[in-house]
């Protein structure tokens, strides 16, 4: 049961961190606005999506590496 609430976490870990920091990345970079809508003509989602991926990896490993290192306890 401790492995399956471990993985758990972990997975959610990764699941949150991802999430806020796609959400952080949406209006950067944004260009251009369509002055009818106001919406960003390019919203370069695919490039925030695949940035957002790889930051969110590396907290991920520095979160597992303080519950290996027992700084962090589960």
């Amino acid at each position: 049961m401790h492995g399956i609430i471990h993985g758990a976490v972990l997975i959610n870990t990764y699941l949150v961190l991802w999430f806020l920091v796609f959400f952080c990345l949406l209006p950067v970079g944004l260009g251009e606005v369509d002055p009818q809508t106001g919406a960003p003509l390019h919203a370069y989602l695919l490039r925030k999506v695949a940035i957002a991926s790889a930051i969110a990896a590396v907290l991920w490993i520095v979160f597992y590496a303080l519950i290996k290192l027992h700084i962090l306890d589960l």
